[in-house]
């Protein structure tokens, strides 16, 4: 049976390919893939082969690509840095296409674009089990730490954690390095290149995820890669229009926190955040899309018709059109020291990394949402007791009932109604929650607390030039007040559209919108829906 990770181009798609590339001839074995390249080639085998080397296991062999296979994963299309090695055998004929190239043959062929994108998603996820990537080092417990791996965890940037509280004979390890534990987190490449405590941006820089961005104009900047963010940016790069999508930490947003999502169209045995996010990144980049993480927007000014974003690690960004799409975080829980402990015991998202650390441990839940749900059904198949905590009388009240009855029926999940956690306490991590229940105070030993509570919107970049409702929520169409429609000459002319804000030019969709509806097929709606109101927007701009 054929491995529908390494399928065979016929000969008529083989042609096809060869009109966007040119045919190169090697006869003895050359390296024509390095190990962390970030832009890398796409090479169709005509004769011979190409072997895949996995570079931390002395040179073991992934596979052989033979005749009319193909090189290459998902990350070629977004200039992520690739994760093993390529070398042609003796006599090898091979056709070269370079990554702008092959965008220009998927858009252009379908059945070439189906059978790749397959193939690059299936190598991606057996990668993930078998190349060992950077390795990192560092504690548990640690936030710094923490905040490294949930930002390579949730861009799929592959690597080994080693941790430095359970690894035995760690001591010997870093002194052949020069390093002590103070130096701790680290990286460690494959050519045993050492990063000593890397910033984010420094992690986002050379894996590739983060680009160098060119001084243009775009037709769209999309901030916000959630599902309305993706999904817009997806629907107006299929259009035709030039689009730039950024995000602040990782393509997702809160539903890319969701360990599976079971009520969303199409998919009836349920699909994780994560998966999800991952398609619509790489779908969005099929169709040419530029996606950068991490860029934090500071702010936004319009000038002469054209916007301009100042952002971190990028010059200004300039747009014919804005897209908000930023959505909302969970709030902390007004504790004392709560800061301390993030990251080190209380987290704002379930995934596997998390479900791995509290093995056999007593967890809460904090939230009485379907993400709270989610996140407890869960983390119960690896937890020794699970606890949701929530303030109301019945798990019912905001909850899918299709979760609420799972969560009665699993053994080691404990429901605390009319409950707060009151105070969280710990040396150097967490160690003890505090409940009030009812008029009782509970001290529990949860070294892992999970909190899915009190939304807010993320809008402090736009530093309080639109209209927002009370609670900052952004307005849009007919909600936007008329002193903010008095205020721009544009809306005396016409109506703003559905979801413009009261910038004209400057759309929000999904939970970081005012009405809209928390779900993530309401967010992907309103993401591909936008779209039209920027193509009625930039004709009238012509």
């Amino acid at each position: 049976m054929t491995d529908a990770r390494f399928p065979e181009l016929t000969n008529q798609q083989v042609e096809k390919l060869k009109a966007y590339g040119t045919v190169e001839y090697y006869e003895k074995p050359t390296v024509i893939l390095d190990f962390g390249d970030k832009h890398y080639d796409f090479f169709v085998v005509l004769k011979g082969g190409i072997k895949i080397i996995d570079p931390d296991k002395e040179k073991e062999s992934v596979t052989i690509h033979g005749r009319h296979q193909f090189s290459g994963s998902s990350s070629i299309l977004s200039h992520r840095t690739i994760g093993v090695c390529g070398e042609t055998l003796d006599d090898t004929q091979v056709i070269r296409i370079k990554p702008d190239q092959l965008k220009s043959a998927i858009a252009k062929f379908s059945d070439i674009s189906d059978l790749l994108l397959n193939a690059f998603l299936l190598r991606e996820d057996s990668l993930k089990n078998s190349i060992q990537g950077v390795r990192l080092v560092g504690s548990e417990h640690s936030n710094e730490t923490y905040a490294i791996r949930d930002f390579m965890d949730k861009n799929d940037i592959l690597y080994t954690f080693i941790d430095s509280d359970k690894e035995e004979g760690l001591i010997k390890i870093l002194e052949a390095f020069n390093l002590t534990k103070s130096d701790l987190p680290v990286l460690i490449d494959s050519q045993n290149e050492i990063s000593i405590r890397p910033s984010i941006d420094e992690i986002g820089e050379c894996s590739g995820v983060r680009l160098i961005l060119d001084d243009e104009i775009y037709d769209v900047l999309v901030i916000g890669a959630g599902p309305a963010g993706l999904a817009a940016s997806v629907y107006a790069s299929s259009e035709g229009l030039k689009v730039l999508t950024i995000d602040s930490s990782s393509p997702g947003g809160q539903a890319g926190k969701s360990s599976k999502i079971e009520n969303y169209l199409g998919f009836p045995t349920g699909i994780s955040g994560r998966d999800l996010a991952n398609n619509g990144y790489i779908q969005a980049q099929k169709f040419g899309c530029t996606i950068s993480v991490p860029h934090k927007v500071e702010s936004i000014k319009r000038k002469g018709g054209i916007y301009e974003i100042d952002a971190s690690n990028t010059s200004p960004l300039k747009a014919k059109t804005v897209i908000a799409a930023t959505g909302a975080a969970y709030r902390r829980l007004p504790l004392d020291e709560i800061e301390k402990f993030e990251g080190a015991g209380i987290y704002y998202s379930a995934t596997s990394m998390h479900a791995n650390m509290c093995k056999q441990s007593e967890i809460g839940i904090v939230g009485g949402g379907n993400s709270a749900g989610q996140a407890a059904l869960f983390l119960a198949n690896y937890a020794k007791k699970v606890y949701v905590i929530i303030r109301n009388e019945h798990l019912g009240a905001k909850m899918s009932d299709y979760l609420v009855q799972r969560i009665i029926a699993c053994e080691n999940i404990e429901v605390l109604t009319n409950s707060n956690v009151v105070k969280v306490d710990g040396d150097t991590y967490l160690e003890k929650v505090e409940i009030q229940r009812n008029e009782s105070l509970v001290e529990n030993n949860i070294m892992y607390l999970f909190t899915f509570v009190g939304a807010k919107p993320c809008t402090e970049w736009l530093n309080n030039i639109i209209d927002t409702d009370e609670k900052g929520f952004v307005h849009t169409g007919l909600n936007i007040c008329d002193y903010a429609l008095n205020n721009e000459t544009e809306f005396t002319k016409r109506k703003p559209y559905t979801f413009e804000t009261s910038l004209p030019g400057l759309f929000a969709v999904g939970d970081v919108r005012s009405g809209s509806v928390k779900r993530v097929a309401s967010a992907v709606g309103e993401g591909s829906i936008v779209v039209s109101d920027i193509h009625k927007f930039l004709a009238h701009l012509n």
